[in-house]
């Protein structure tokens, strides 16, 4: 039995008071912006096993297997996710941590927001195609 720990208790994931799990400060502060689609769906993997402190200890192999994934790929997307600050990795624990606050705003006259709006699955999956979102 693996003994769970907190790696960074002073970056628990809370639940947002939007509307969901997937924080949508993701999209709208571009936490993920320069995160490949390997690492967003690396993310969202953790975030959907993790429990209410964001700890999920799930093997690299389980991992690669239910992404469909090489080691290789699941090592560079756990690299990205580390880099942004979104989660932390002491294996066998990885840990979603709640998105840092100090993250840049992109301004309105930057990138108006146009178009119809779509669901984070539709975005996943137009990332995962290699299509614009």
């Amino acid at each position: 039995m693996i003994n769970k720990h907190v790696l960074r208790p002073d970056r628990l994931r809370q639940i947002p008071t939007s509307f969901s799990w997937v924080d949508h400060r993701l999209v709208r502060h571009e936490h993920l912006r320069h995160r490949g689609p390997v690492a967003w769906a690396l993310y969202l993997f953790l975030v959907t096993v993790a429990d209410a402190e964001g700890l999920s200890y799930y093997s690299d192999a389980s991992i690669a297997r239910h992404l469909d994934i090489d080691s290789v790929a699941l090592s560079a997307a756990r690299q990205q996710l580390m880099a942004g600050d979104l989660i932390a990795y002491r294996k066998p624990i990885y840990q979603v941590l709640a998105l840092p606050e100090a993250a840049s705003v992109p301004s309105a006259s930057k990138s108006p927001r146009g178009g119809p709006a779509c669901s984070v699955g539709e975005v996943l999956r137009r990332v995962l195609e290699g299509g614009q979102s």
